[in-house]
This record gives structure tokens, sequence and C-alpha cells, in this order.
């Protein structure tokens, strides 16, 4: 399971967002977003081992992509552009961002070699009708298994508010939050942030167990 903080700017951050339990911080690197940070920048932030350095990026070149996670030290490449999987990274795992409109077509998805999907709200802080997940993600199920079963991470619009009831209905692999745990564009609230990983652990944790009990 992933619990995911992103539009990680400063080191403190990045210590208070593991500190709390998250196993995944996001970088941006898309140059015209509030929250970006150069790649030397990013590479000066340390973080805990197991925990994943995933790269934001939009419409960047492959080669570009594969030079910044050389200079971040990232582990994920997560691409919110037009990319197809020819412009996929070779070098690290991707996770493939979708913004989810009316009619969004699940079946895409197939066609990706992408490790997780993560489903975004149409617009940056807002959420989504998690509903129409359902019949689509499988917590913690292989996206490479047969199938129309996908490793999702929600995104858009979370916080601790919300985020429990977004993991009961969706059933996803993870979650990311960002704006709504902030203060200011790239700085956080360690208050908000806090509770939103305790939330979203909570949560996950309980959905696997359940899906473990269905098994046995």
């Amino acid at each position: 399971m992933i619990v995911k903080v992103c539009g990680i700017t400063n080191a403190e951050d990045a210590a208070a967002a593991v500190a709390d339990g998250a196993n995944a911080v996001g970088f941006n690197f898309y140059a015209r977003s509030p929250r970006y940070i150069a790649p030397e920048r990013a590479a000066e932030i340390l973080t805990a081992s197991g925990v994943r350095r995933v790269g934001v990026f939009v419409n960047e070149s492959r080669a570009r992509v594969e030079e910044i996670a050389r200079i971040a030290g990232l582990d994920v490449a997560q691409l919110h552009g037009e990319e197809t999987m020819d412009d996929y990274p070779a070098t690290l795992t991707v996770w493939k961002a979708a913004r989810v409109t009316a009619g969004f077509n699940f079946a895409a998805l197939a066609d990706s070699s992408a490790e997780a999907f993560l489903l975004d709200g149409p617009a940056n802080g807002i959420s989504f009708d998690w509903q129409s997940v359902v019949g689509h993600a499988l917590a913690c199920q292989p996206a490479a298994m047969p199938g129309a079963y996908f490793r999702i991470i929600l995104a858009g619009g979370l916080d601790a508010s919300n985020v429990a009831e977004a993991i009961s209905i969706a059933h996803p692999w993870g979650v990311d939050a960002c704006s709504r745990i902030e203060t200011s564009p790239g700085k956080k609230d360690h208050k908000k942030m806090q509770e939103f990983v305790r939330a979203a652990r909570e949560a996950l944790e309980s959905l696997e167990l359940a899906g473990k009990a269905q098994q046995s």
C-alpha cells in the first residue's frame, strides 16, 4: 500500500512526512508548477530507506526524465502528460497519471505497462466520483494480472476528512495528498499532514486485513 505526500520542496516537510508514516514522497519537476523543485535541490532532501522517491513530470522527454532521476535519486516517474509506453523511462518504475472527468475510459489503462495509475480529480485539489473506480481497482492487485484490475492510487482533494471514505469506496492500492495539507504551495501544514497520513494508513490497513480475511 502507498501513502504519498506530494509537492515536497524542503527537508523539514520530507522528514515530517516520513516520520508520520508516509512511504512515498513526491517532487514536482514541472517548471510551471508553484511546487517546482530543481533536481539538484531534491537530491539534497534525504529520505529513509524504503520510502519511494517519486518525480512528477509533464510531457518531459524520456532522456530528461532519466537524467533527472539520476540526479535526484528517484525510484518512480509519475507521468502526467500525453506519454505512451514508448516514452516510459527504462531505468525506473512508472506511475501513469490521469484526470478523471465525466466519461473517463478505464479500459484505456489496460494498454499501459505502468506499475500503477494515479487517478486525479478534474482540477488541482478537486476530488472526483470515487464510486466510478469500483470494479476497476483492487487493493494490492498487481497491474499485470489478467482481468480489469489495476493498482490505483487516488489523488485529488484528499485530506484527513475524506481519505477513509475514499478508500472504503474505491479500494485503491494507495492515496496521494498535496494541496489540502499545505499552508501555501510547497509548504506543508504538519498537523494536517500527520492527520492525513494516520487516517490513510488506518483505512488502508483495515482494507488489507479485510481482503486477507476473505481469502482465508
